[in-house]
């Protein structure tokens, strides 16, 4: 099946390539030169400084020798009629014989009438071409694509400073023939198949088409089962619709198949091509080709008796059709190799025509002009004074809300008439001595590209303002006004040296198109006005009208939609994922490792695999530890799923959905240095993989569609599970458990961890149709770690050394992200060039970083300047992009620096060199130091694998500690790995990827955890003695203690730390809920610190700090310093034997104080508790097992801060997981589904427990309701701080707390 489409491809290149090959036949040998033999009259100008029309022949020396205009400025041109329409292929330039008269650069327009002219643009932009730079040299261009039109018209931009504008010119072609038919909006041809129905399974139909008409149908075809085709002009665009074989498909209902092409009303000729094979269709017009798939379920198009061309006639009804004609003018239509005009004009029997056909094309003579600046662009034509009345109409056209459109002073003092639009509605007001006498608003988004019709008419007090054919007049409660015609009338903007009186313009100066201009009731002719005897004008463009569609092709990238003024394009990229000026940037980052990087913890995240590229963002649940960054891609079935009665004949087959594309779940692979995923197959009498020989029975489906007969924990290509490597499996006959075919329950488990396989899409069962035969399967989500990017870096130690990589490829958008770190004062990071254009960034200086970048106009340099050194040895971060709006240079958090791109010229990147990094071609100023995770345009370059060939370059760069250690917090140190750190956190009292992460407990009354002083131990695994040893000096220098509590019970005995002697420190809650500290460092020497500002057992987090340095102490509470005390030079700190946290258990003869708050000790929750680099609570709740602790009583992980914001009598335990979505207890593989049939003995058992619970019930609540008795006695006897609550009073022991808390330690 997949050869299809790729035949599809291939065919419908083919016809592309033989239609485009016709196209461009005639080119051969077609460089005839067509000026040389034409006589003078067919040569015009705008002007002729020897006053009479100048020959200007290439090489034409008599005479005035070549032509030159009255006046050099910017509106002269030199105009040619090659008498007939031709191919026109190049063009060259002289100046004028013997004199200093030449052009530098001018631009090229054609016209079939000698009105209407159309510019000559590449790229998508107005060409400029290079001209003279003498009089006499010949420069000569060959035009990019071929032209074919009567009239040429050379407009010089630039001339020698030092003369005038002088040429002469010669134009390159040859003949060109063709067949044109003009349909009048009332006609059409049909083509009568030969048999009553035709059916083609490929069709090729061509045509070239102008009009002045916004809608119209081309051509139509259809058949009786639903088959159709239509070419439909719809808005100035064409419509295609075509369907095979879709009887519910209507033309009228639906929307078409493809839609192209914009302002095609512009009295120009553009090319059409469809082509079909099958299903598969291309829809090209101009240079912008579509792609699409037909709706339907054949292949073939059936079309019944014929084909109508320029409109759909209704059949027994003639001259009547069922949509708006095509009004304009169809050259060379070809319809399956078939020239229909040419069999029209033959008067084949295959032809029919309705209507008026005529074989040559009319052309209205209607000249547009083009208002081109919003500041200074006007047309001033006169009117004819005093008349009663007014009459003024026109049609406009553009992309701008607002503009004035039309600004005349009244005669006779009534008033002056405004014209504009405004937020794309059409106002019209008169205002009279600063008031409004009428105003009208009519139409909505008349910036719409498409031309309207606007007509004011005023007679007998009465105005009417029409738009498209619709009538509008002022309000009801307006007073009629007397109008008459005034003297000058001003279309889109005024000049700068009139009063308001004469001219006014609220708004600013129109920008767009305007023709067919009339005042009082009398066409203007606006060739007098270019000609200066009519009227006058500023920056406007005579005879053209020069509108851009600037969102075809739409720019806005990712599918952003695309909207425009007349100078501009913006992209709006809501819901798209994406940002920027043209939507390139992703809003998500790459990876997890990433997101982590940025300081982020556990959630769910979006990322983006290959960030600005074509791959769409995918939401992933990151489980960032501390040594593995987690990738988790959830699909819609993760739990134990039971099968029964699925065998070859009839599988059970489920598909896996991830929720995504494959091409996103494959970024996310490939970008991963390790991925898997768990497969799990509970059996009774269902066998597996049918080991060691036989046929699978049992087989899933990865990424490519490709069926793989291994197992989870087995390698791909052997047929194996991973009992069957282990050489465990129940059978030593079979490599699967469940191949063993045993009557009872067992199961293969295993990881599947072949990247180039993953993910698994689908699994198929066939074994569970036999007798006492059925299984349970569960395939857990995807999971990968590790970014194989994002810390890939070189080192460069040599100036002449670089690395090399395939062309960057990127005309419209171009970005570029980069870390670096240096040393040395500068260098070039990378390099591509063109033969012009070229990228390229460097460290100028220390403190600078420079982006040059030239497209073909010229240069742009973007510098940022930073505040401090970039050559610190430190990783920066570097982004540079380039789109077509906008250029712009980041560098770390500094201000980005931006500039607009401009909106003409040159807008293609075009480079055609190899990419360089660290250096350039010329191995100058190359790059020394370290670059990592080097991206462009999504795309990432292994930069190590390509250092490991090339000499002067190492593959990774140490060091990354140095940039990121502060990113390791409370005491947690930065540990180097090969690919990026992680933060060591055994000496911190905090956990996580970055030790901030509290850890923190609950404790009950009674609940006691001592940490004996003595040897080094290690407490964490994979980790060396020496980083993670404990060593105690016999009498610390220095103490610095922190930690977190938060309680309702006073007193309390928060820590209590005992020295070999009966010396201790012991911070407790006095019964009023003030803080004391209590040193006793001798039986004489006893210091009592007291903090009393407010009630410490009122419920909430309070931090303490007690820093002692030699004999200075400082005690700081919730950030406040509130003590500062010197211990006398005679006291002595002796070594340490323990630190408790909650009740003293030992016999240690407590002080009184101390005695009294250790009765229930401490009860509440104590957090990220640290004794110098000791930090015994996580000691005893992560390695209990291997630290010097002792844990007695209930010992609770939870969270203090969840329990401040819930009620402190109702914690929940929170626990962290490695999977976010949990996992089955497999030891059952189902609860309710997988279980014996035997109905009968099982209700038996399920009656006896019944019984059984039964009894043990009524016991346990007789028991229970003699406890609660006794409980409640002892409760009465506690005595609690008169300045609690009384509601929580009643269990301020946390019994209740305790009790719903999951994790426990029992000593």
């Amino acid at each position: 099946m997949d050869s299809i489409p790729l035949l599809t491809c291939v065919l419908t290149l083919l016809f592309s390539s033989l239609w485009h090959l016709g196209l461009t036949a005639t080119n051969y040998n077609c460089d005839d030169p067509l000026a040389s033999l034409l006589s003078p009259m067919a040569f015009s100008s705008s002007s002729d400084l020897s006053g009479t029309h100048s020959p200007a022949q290439l090489n034409r020396r008599v005479g005035t020798g070549g032509w030159s205009p009255a006046d050099s400025n910017g509106q002269q041109w030199l105009q040619m009629d090659l008498g007939n329409r031709v191919e026109i292929t190049a063009v060259a330039t002289q100046g004028r014989y013997g004199s200093s008269d030449w052009v530098t650069s001018y631009s090229l327009m054609f016209s079939d009438t000698g009105r209407n002219w159309k510019q000559y643009k590449q790229e998508d932009s107005i060409w400029t071409f290079a001209g003279n730079m003498n009089a006499d040299s010949v420069v000569h261009h060959k035009l990019l694509h071929s032209v074919r039109a009567r009239f040429i018209r050379f407009v010089p931009l630039r001339w020698n400073p030092s003369g005038k504008i002088g040429m002469r010119v010669e134009v390159y072609g040859c003949s060109y023939k063709s067949d044109v038919a003009d349909f009048d909006g009332r006609s059409s041809l049909l083509y009568r198949f030969n048999q009553k129905l035709m059916s083609t399974l490929k069709d090729v139909i061509s045509l070239k088409f102008k009009s002045m008409q916004s809608d119209g149908v081309l051509f139509h075809g259809e058949g009786q089962r639903g088959d159709h085709i239509t070419l439909e002009l719809q808005k100035g665009r064409l419509a295609l619709y075509l369907n095979l074989d879709d009887s519910k498909a209507r033309i009228s209902s639906n929307p078409p198949s493809a839609t192209l092409g914009s302002l095609l009303d512009d009295q120009h000729w553009h090319s059409v091509l469809i082509e079909r094979v099958g299903k598969q269709a291309n829809f090209t017009v101009d240079k912008h080709t579509q792609h699409f798939r037909t709706k339907g379920e054949a292949d073939a198009l059936d079309i019944d008796y014929e084909l109508s061309f320029g409109g759909i006639p209704v059949p027994g009804k003639p001259g009547t059709f069922l949509k708006k004609n095509f009004h304009g003018c169809i050259e060379n239509l070809y319809y399956n190799g078939v020239n229909i005009i040419d069999l029209a004009k033959r008067r084949k029997h295959q032809i029919y025509t309705v209507g008026n056909v005529t074989f040559s094309c009319s052309e209205p003579q209607i000249v547009p002009i083009t208002f081109v600046n919003s500041r200074r662009s006007y047309l001033l034509l006169p009117g004819t004074p005093q008349i009663d009345g007014l009459s003024v109409s026109f049609q406009f056209r553009t992309w701008n809300t607002d503009g004035l459109l039309l600004s005349t002073e009244l005669s006779e003092g009534s008033g002056t008439l405004l014209l504009s639009l405004e937020g794309g509605t059409l106002r019209l007001t008169i205002q009279k001595m600063a008031n409004h006498a009428a105003e009208i608003l009519t139409g909505s988004k008349l910036n719409d590209g498409l031309w309207h019709s606007v007509s004011i008419n005023a007679r007998r007090s009465r105005i009417t303002l029409t738009l498209d054919n619709n009538a509008a007049s002022p309000a009801q409660d307006t007073a009629p006004v007397q109008i008459y015609s005034g003297n000058s009338y001003y279309f889109g903007g005024c000049p700068d040296n009139l009063t308001d009186s004469q001219c006014l313009n609220p708004t600013k100066a129109f920008q767009g198109c305007m023709r067919l201009i009339f005042i009082d009731n009398q066409p203007k002719d606006l060739i007098s006005v270019q000609q200066g005897s009519l009227g006058n004008f500023s920056d406007l463009h005579i005879d053209l009208c020069s509108i851009k569609d600037r969102c075809l092709p739409n720019y806005c990238e990712h599918g952003g939609s695309c909207s425009q003024s007349w100078t501009t394009f913006y992209c709006n990229c809501s819901d798209t994922g994406y940002m920027g000026a043209t939507c390139h940037n992703s809003l998500y980052k790459q990876s997890c490792e990433v997101y982590r990087h940025q300081g982020n913890t556990a959630g769910f995240f979006y990322i983006d695999a290959d960030g600005s590229g074509p791959l769409g963002p995918l939401q992933v649940y990151c489980n960032i530890t501390e040594d593995k960054i987690w990738t988790l891609v959830q699909h819609n079935n993760t739990e134990l799923t039971r099968v029964r009665g699925a065998g070859p004949e009839n599988p059970y087959v489920m598909a896996l959905d991830y929720g995504s594309s494959m091409e996103q779940l494959e970024g996310v692979i490939d970008g991963s240095e390790h991925c898997e995923q768990e497969v799990a197959y509970h059996c009774r009498r269902s066998r597996l993989l049918n080991t060691p020989d036989g046929t699978p029975f049992t087989w899933w489906i990865g990424r490519s569609n490709e069926r793989h007969p291994y197992w989870g924990g087995s390698p791909p290509g052997v047929q194996q599970c991973e009992c069957g490597l282990d050489e465990s499996c129940l059978d030593i006959r079979h490599f699967c458990n469940c191949d063993a075919d045993k009557d009872e329950w067992t199961n293969d488990t295993g990881f599947l961890s072949f990247k180039d396989h993953l993910p698994v899409t689908q699994i198929v069962i066939t074994d569970t149709n036999r007798s006492n035969s059925e299984a349970a399967w569960r395939i857990g989500p995807l999971r990968c770690y590790g970014d194989r990017h994002f810390w890939n870096a070189v080192s460069f130690y040599t100036e002449a050394s670089y690395l090399h990589f395939p062309t960057f490829h990127a005309e419209f958008s171009a970005d570029i992200s980069f870390f670096f770190k240096t040393t040395a004062l500068s260098g070039v990071f990378l390099e591509n060039l063109g033969i012009k254009d070229f990228i390229r960034l460097e460290i100028s200086s220390p403190s600078e970083i420079t982006f040059s970048i030239d497209v073909g106009n010229g240069p742009v340099e973007l510098v940022v300047q930073s505040p401090s050194l970039l050559n610190d040895n430190q990783w920066h971060y570097v982004r540079a992009e380039r789109n077509l709006k906008e250029t712009s240079l980041q560098v770390d958090s500094l201000p980005r620096r931006v500039r607009e791109t401009s909106e003409e010229g040159h807008f293609r990147l075009q480079l055609n060199s190899q990419l360089f990094v660290g250096g350039t071609s010329s191995r100058q100023k190359g790059f020394l130091g370290c670059i990592r995770s080097l991206h462009l345009n999504g795309q990432k370059l292994d930069l190590e694998e390509r250092a490991k060939v090339t000499a002067g370059v190492r593959p990774g760069c140490p060091g990354h500690c140095s940039s990121y250690g502060s990113t390791c917090h409370n005491g947690g140190k930065c540990v180097e790995k090969h690919s990026g750190y992680f933060c060591d956190c055994t000496n911190s009292p905090y956990e996580g990827p970055f030790c901030k992460k509290e850890v923190s407990a609950v404790f009950k009354a009674g609940t006691s955890v001592t940490y004996m002083f003595q040897e080094p131990y290690p407490v964490t695994k994979n980790v060396s003695l020496s980083s993670s040893a404990i060593y105690v000096d016999a009498a610390p220098s220095k103490e610095n203690i922190a930690f977190s509590f938060m309680t309702a019970q006073a007193p309390s005995l928060l820590l209590y730390i005992n020295s070999s002697s009966q010396d201790f420190l012991a911070v407790l809650l006095c019964k009023n809920g003030s803080l004391q500290v209590r040193y006793q460092l001798s039986k004489e020497e006893s210091h009592v610190f007291t903090i009393d500002v407010e009630n410490f057992a009122n419920r909430r987090i309070h931090r303490l700090k007690i820093n002692r340095e030699g004999r200075e102490l400082t005690i700081q509470v919730d950030q406040q310093l509130r003590l500062s005390y010197i211990f006398s030079p005679d006291v002595e700190f002796r070594a340490l034997r323990s630190l408790t946290l909650g009740r003293v258990t030992e016999n240690l003869g407590l002080d009184p104080e101390v005695a009294k708050a250790n009765t229930l000790g401490f009860v509440g929750c104590l957090s990220s508790v640290q004794y110098n680099h000791i930090a015994p609570l996580k000691a005893a709740l992560r390695h209990a097992t291997i630290a010097p602790v002792t844990v007695q009583g209930t010992l609770t992980e939870s969270s203090c801060g969840f329990m401040m914001d819930s009620d402190v009598n109702a914690v929940t335990t929170v626990h962290s997981s490695s999977d976010s979505f949990g996992k089955t207890d497999e030891r059952e593989p189902l609860t309710n589904a997988v279980r014996s049939d035997s109905a009968v003995i099982g209700g038996v058992i399920a009656v006896v427990i019944f019984i059984t619970f039964c009894i043990v019930g009524i016991m346990t609540r007789f028991l229970y309701q003699h406890k609660q008795s006794h409980r409640t006695n002892q409760m009465k006897e506690k005595e609690y701080p008169d300045n609690l609550d009384g509601s929580f009073r009643n269990d301020i022991d946390l019994q209740h707390t305790v009790s719903e808390c999951k994790r426990e330690y029992f000593i």
